[in-house]
């Protein structure tokens, strides 16, 4: 993700020199814009209004009891013309363990509980940023897959990375052995890694939310009606062949 960010910053003939960055990784996320001054995620964010030209909400807004709020503070904090990015989890991450511990636990058990957090779609999650104030909105992913030698190693990473089950609804007692281990079975047969059988996949979906403060200076859309030409007619004009 980060890497992703600094992509789309490159492409944007700007330099930001007041930046604020919003997650719950701060040693990381220091390292990779030193200059920034890093708040922790929580619902009231530690942002000063007008203060920042970019403002990034790093791997957070999934897990936001109110994701129009923290865009709306992120949109607060920018000063005219600044720029907001959030990145995070989209609706298809962790699609293939979802599906091996659902089966798993029915099969089992005769039950079902919540054990992968749901994630947002894309366009509701660019719906978003107009909802909190900002102009210009753009809203784009890509797929991450990634390789593990079982379940129970891909468990281990989401640990690591703090994306444990804090559903509410979760089970409050551990797991019968029994759904652990048919899940990972499951997981196997079903959801091999192409390039290694041995080993499964794990699709991460990364959703990249950007927009700007408003500002007079930005592009405005037409006013509706105002064209001059015909779309059908400027359709024709592009494939004429050149002269």
């Amino acid at each position: 993700m980060a890497d992703e960010i600094e992509d789309r910053l490159a492409e944007i003939k700007r330099s930001f020199s007041r930046i604020a960055v919003v997650t719950g990784f701060a040693e990381f996320w220091s390292g990779v814009f030193p200059a920034a001054r890093v708040v922790a995620d929580e619902p009231e964010l530690d942002l000063l209004p007008g203060a920042y030209d970019l403002v990034i909400h790093a791997m957070a807004l999934h897990w936001a009891e109110d994701p129009v709020g923290q865009i709306a503070q992120c949109s607060r904090a920018l000063q005219p013309d600044g720029l907001f990015i959030a990145a995070c989890p989209g609706g298809r991450t962790l699609n293939e363990l979802r599906d091996a511990l659902t089966r798993a636990e029915a099969e089992v058990t005769g039950g079902l509980s919540p054990r992968v957090l749901p994630m947002g779609e894309i366009r509701d999650l660019g719906a978003l940023m107009g909802r909190a104030g900002l102009a210009l909105p753009v809203a784009d992913q890509i797929a991450q897959n990634v390789s593990y030698r079982s379940l129970f190693h891909l468990a281990q990473d989401l640990r690591g990375m703090g994306e444990g089950n804090a559903l509410n609804g979760r089970l409050r007692h551990p797991t019968r052995r029994k759904v652990l281990m048919r899940a990972a079975q499951i997981y196997a047969e079903s959801h091999p890694d192409p390039a290694d059988p041995d080993r499964v996949r794990a699709t991460f979906e990364l959703v990249f939310l950007t927009g700007w403060s408003p500002d007079a200076s930005q592009q405005k859309p037409l006013r509706p009606g105002s064209a001059k030409m015909p779309l059908a007619e400027a359709l024709r004009n592009m494939r004429k062949p050149q002269e």
